[in-house]
């Protein structure tokens, strides 16, 4: 099975027919167990075409949505309707990525997968680091299984590994995906780990 391609097309490409999908389960998950935003601080890390952002500022939080795509910020601005008070947009790569804000919320939908072991755990560790107490992070993660395993470009993990990123939180979410079913790029297996961990 081949992997997607990284290209900035490619993923121009795929950001343009996301626009109109339905939340995904993990973001869903994490706003029903943070409740309200109420000004507090959610950060969107690939957040392509915006889905998620605005679901997130509609929820009343405040948002740094990031994603490497270089027409992030017109997309972004197409999907939540023009300019917002509670929205910063910045467009890094995860590889040039060495800070954020404190957080509230940590959203990273499919995203963190898609570099390598080193780079993975160097911003896995960041995005602990500026969790704040009470605060939860949601992500899909890649397994060992994945039709895509392999690709020393992207990062998939057994069980135990991820588990073991979450060491000193609160597992809120556990849920296995193990099963064939359709990319961007065609049809494939997917092994996702769907998980949402509070910071007590």
């Amino acid at each position: 099975m081949s992997t997607p391609m990284r290209t900035d097309e490619h993923w121009a490409n795929y950001n343009s027919r996301q626009a109109a999908r339905p939340i995904r389960e993990s973001c869903q998950r994490v706003l029903a167990l943070a409740g309200p935003g109420a000004g507090r601080t959610a950060v969107d890390l690939g957040c392509g075409a915006g889905r998620e952002t605005r679901a997130f500022l509609d929820a009343g939080w405040r948002v740094l949505a990031l994603d490497g795509e270089p027409g992030t910020e017109a997309r972004l601005l197409r999907t939540i309707g023009g300019r917002h008070a509670a929205l910063t947009i910045k467009t890094s790569r995860f590889q040039d990525l060495y800070d954020l804000p404190p957080a509230d919320l940590v959203h990273a939908g499919y995203s963190l997968p898609f570099q390598t072991r080193a780079e993975f755990d160097r911003v896995w560790t960041l995005i602990r680091s500026v969790l704040r107490p009470g605060g939860r992070v949601a992500v899909d993660l890649f397994g060992d299984r994945d039709s895509w395993a392999g690709d020393p470009n992207l990062t998939f993990l057994t069980e135990p590994e991820v588990r073991a990123l979450f060491d000193g939180l609160t597992i809120e979410r556990w849920e296995v995906e193990d099963e064939p079913g359709r990319a961007f790029s065609g049809p494939k297996h997917w092994h996702v780990f769907h998980v949402v961990a509070q910071r007590r």
